[in-house]
């Protein structure tokens, strides 16, 4: 029998890590981490998921190619963004940013440091590896599902090997930086990056949690006939 307890410990141990480690994580880890993420349940098992990922240097390029990009004023997403967050969307949303904020003293009041904290997205938080996510253009909304379900996996594998990680959708604001920087052909979709490493854990914005709503807001139990 599967040890259900495991899976239950990887969900409820595994945060978004925003404050990593300067160490890269071993070839070796790396290599079964993303083995274990390929394992990953798609569409009529198309696996529309493709992975750039980046070390050391190369991940600084990166960084440095999207924070110039946005000091020229460019973006655009190859998804859609969502049109709005409203209710308990918002609400959520509006609670993980005041959480981050308190942790690391940022005023609510305070835009320009907030604007900070968002632009360390394009430093990846320090981290020293970032996988960028993309899914085939042809396969529509099903190609970022099964991308979805990839990084979910990944995420979760990470944890089990003891690497920190945080899944990033502002890398996808820059898509055409993306497209440019790696050389990706116009079949491929940016869906998301996934920043990796090892956690500073003494920094703060490490230092809190999200919850998750109850079942009853999410689970509705159909009547049998």
């Amino acid at each position: 029998m599967p040890d259900v307890d495991v899976l239950e410990q990887l969900l409820q141990q595994r945060y978004s890590c925003r404050a990593f480690r300067p160490e890269p994580v071993d070839e070796a880890t790396l290599t079964r981490l993303f083995t274990l993420a390929q394992r990953t349940a798609s569409w009529c098992n198309a696996q529309s998921w493709q992975v750039h990922l980046t070390s050391g240097a190369a991940t600084a390029a990166l960084g440095e190619a999207l924070t110039a990009s946005l000091a020229r004023g460019e973006g655009g997403s190859d998804l859609p963004w969502p049109q709005r967050y409203t209710g308990r969307h918002a609400e959520r949303r509006r609670a993980t940013g005041y959480a981050l904020y308190s942790a690391v003293g940022i005023e609510r009041s305070d835009h320009e440091a907030r604007a900070a904290q968002m632009n360390l997205n394009f430093s990846f938080f320090g981290a020293p590896h970032v996988a960028v996510i993309t899914c085939d253009r042809d396969l529509g909304v099903y190609g970022a599902v099964d991308a979805g379900g990839y990084v979910s996996t990944l995420l979760l594998a990470a944890q089990s090997l003891g690497v920190a990680a945080i899944a990033q959708a502002a890398i996808a604001g820059c898509s055409g930086a993306v497209r440019t920087h790696l050389a990706l052909p116009e079949d491929r979709v940016v869906v998301c990056a996934v920043s990796l490493g090892h956690a500073d854990e003494t920094h703060p914005a490490n230092s809190f949690r999200t919850d998750r709503a109850p079942l009853s807001e999410v689970v509705t139990v159909v009547p049998g006939a």
